[in-house]
Formats: structure tokens, sequence, C-alpha cells
């Protein structure tokens, strides 16, 4: 068996419409930049309010990678 080692991050992602999402929009961005993604796991939802109406879903999200050793 292979020993390997992961990184991980935090990342908020936002939308306009839900939570998913916003966590979508976090691991896909992340994935234009970072190679061989893991798992992510959401570990906060909140909304950003203005003027007494929800404006943004916002999710926090830990994204694990696998560090390369090239």
């Amino acid at each position: 068996m292979s020993e390997s080692v992961y990184k991980v991050i935090e990342l908020v992602g936002t939308s306009p419409n839900s939570w998913e999402e916003a966590a979508r929009n976090a691991v896909e961005t992340a994935a234009k930049s970072l190679k061989d993604l893991r798992v992510a796991e959401i570990t906060k939802l909140d909304m950003k309010v203005e003027a007494g109406k929800v404006t943004a879903f916002r999710a926090r999200v830990n994204l694990s990678f696998k560090y390369s050793s090239d």
C-alpha cells in the first residue's frame, strides 16, 4: 500500500440561489487550479441579508486534495 498526504483548505462559496450552488461554486472554482481533489465537507451555512431580504447564500467548505510528489 502506498502512502499519501492530503492538504485540507477552507473555502467559502457564494450564490444568489442556494447553498448547494454556493458549495458547488467553491469546489468547481478550486478545481480550476488544484489537482486531485478528494473530499468536500460543508462545515457551515449562512446567508447574507440586506434590507431584511436574503441576497446571497454562503457555504463554508473544507476541501482536501492529494499532495503530488512531482
